[in-house]
């Protein structure tokens, strides 16, 4: 494993940090169309639309380019949200990353490197919800390169969040994901990040579940578990 190392954002990084969120973005279309797929309706759909076409017209031929329209219509559906979430990042906080990010204290963007290449990033905004602005602390924009994963950089990169969390004196870290995010979920779970709702926010059309996570930072034990590599523990409730 090559070593890398975690430091804030430079401008210089930005060509780098823009093509990866739009590569971050690219990957979870496969994974939405199969959940679109297994849903009962869209079932439904693909089987009973091309065998009423085929009983009504007697053509396999129309039956077969009324199932490829189907398909063709149901990745528009799962890439359409995607492609919205994209165009609304652009517009907003990664529009300008210098100014969304270091503009004011409180917020920060880290990429990781090793050998010379970025490698991964992270980025960290208060709150949008003004009464909760010097509570909670956003995680946004977690990547790291597909050739890069399994080696611990993006538990670093989380780690990294929860610490600047700590240090600013926030008392929460929250996150969006969906279910199709299955390895950051998985990151995520790991350093005790608990569910605290969930909704379909833009993703109603193909019914994708959105998942909000929060970890309530522990007052005085975090430091010390961060330091030494291990995931902080979630305060008892």
């Amino acid at each position: 494993m090559a070593p890398y190392c975690i430091r804030k954002y430079q401008e210089k990084d930005r060509k780098w940090v823009l093509g990866s969120f739009s590569h971050l973005v690219t990957e979870h279309i496969p994974a939405t169309f199969c959940c679109v797929l297994k849903l009962p309706r869209t079932l439904v759909l693909l089987l009973g639309g091309p065998l009423a076409l085929f009983l009504i017209s007697g053509s396999w031929v129309l039956a077969l380019m009324a199932s490829a329209s189907l398909l063709g219509a149901l990745w528009f559906l799962a890439k359409y949200p995607w492609a919205q979430f994209e165009a609304r990042c652009l517009r907003t906080d990664l529009s300008d990353i210098t100014k969304s990010y270091f503009s004011e204290s409180g917020s920060c963007f880290w990429v990781a490197e090793s050998e010379g290449q970025l490698v991964g990033m992270v980025g960290a905004l208060p709150s949008k919800k003004p009464t909760l602005q010097k509570v909670q602390l956003e995680l946004l924009h977690l990547f790291v390169a597909l050739e890069h994963r399994g080696q611990g950089i993006a538990k670093a990169l989380v780690r990294t969040v929860l610490q600047f969390a700590h240090d600013q004196g926030y008392s929460e870290v929250v996150l969006t994901t969906s279910i199709v995010q299955c390895s950051a979920l998985v990151i995520y779970q790991h350093f005790g990040f608990q569910k605290t709702g969930f909704s379909s926010e833009g993703f109603r059309l193909c019914a994708l579940p959105v998942l909000h996570l929060t970890y309530r930072l522990p007052s005085a034990q975090v430091s010390q578990t961060l330091e030494q590599g291990e995931s902080p523990r979630p305060i008892s409730l």
